[in-house]
């Protein structure tokens, strides 16, 4: 049974409830977080408060972080050691949830189709409750026999995943599209361009279909393998797609070892 934690109660998340008129609900006018837990242990919750503190000013959303903050702590002790997700969710009702889920089955690689997307700029950096267009882009690419969505502009302008940053590999040299491409802010990305050499750089469909190798990156998935973009095969994982995720794995483990056992909110 997985638990949750709704304005500083924690029960079970199947009882867990919030009015009908929460426009949380009604509008998706609200904001989130996702985050690994590890044997219990979140990885970067600060990074992640800090990012759905920003989230919520942007939305002119009244949003008491800091009291989420405590909640995930009576949260945690009462889930003990458990592996799975952390979602964060604060709702323009004014609801605070915490609540932990199973990790979702991980295939070792995936493959991506193109889905035309314009990003929303009123929303840009926002990982707002209005996930309905990445939602759709996923089951789009799915129906045409695909993993996920890679999504691409109409101009033909590669962005990002669904839910995941997007990374590709030509004459040995990693490449990640810049934040100035309207993308959200990973987390897993910033960690990724601490730890590896990453060229910022545009991409297009061309560029893509000359990659080498390519791997999606996000909270849930760490680094995962992009076995083919469309009709062209790629090798899963290249061994730069290995190695970022060798760095990054090794990197979480520091990370989590760094955590006061005491209190699992401190910074590593």
């Amino acid at each position: 049974m997985s638990l949750a934690c709704i304005d500083g109660i924690v029960g079970p998340s199947e009882q867990a409830t919030i009015p009908a008129t929460d426009e949380g609900l009604l509008r998706g006018d609200g904001a989130f977080e996702v985050l690994r837990l590890y044997d219990g242990r979140p990885f970067a919750l600060e990074d992640h408060l800090r990012r759905l503190e920003g989230s919520s000013v942007n939305l002119r959303l009244p949003a008491d972080v800091a009291a989420l903050g405590d909640d995930v702590e009576v949260l945690l002790a009462e889930a003990g050691p458990v592996d799975g997700l952390l979602r964060l969710v604060v709702t323009r009702g004014g609801r605070r949830l915490a609540l932990i889920e199973p990790l979702p089955p991980l295939p070792p690689s995936v493959r991506l189709g193109y889905v035309t997307y314009t990003p929303t700029r009123v929303l840009e950096g926002i990982k707002s409750l209005s996930y309905a267009a990445n939602m759709l882009a996923m089951r789009l690419a799915q129906e045409r026999g695909f993993d996920d969505a890679l999504l691409v502009t109409p101009h033909g302008r590669v962005l990002e995943g669904t839910t995941s940053s997007f990374f590709w590999v030509t004459e040995g040299r990693l490449r990640t599209p810049p934040l100035s491409e309207h993308i959200l802010g990973s987390i897993t990305r910033g960690r990724l361009l601490d730890l590896m050499e990453v060229s910022e750089e545009s991409c297009t469909r061309e560029d893509a279909a000359r990659a080498d190798e390519a791997f999606v990156a996000s909270t849930v998935r760490e680094v995962m393998p992009v076995s083919g973009i469309e009709e062209a095969d790629l090798p899963a994982p290249g061994p730069v797609t290995a190695e970022a995720a060798r760095r990054l794995r090794e990197r979480i483990e520091q990370e989590l070892s760094a955590l006061d056992p005491e209190d699992a909110r401190e910074p590593a």
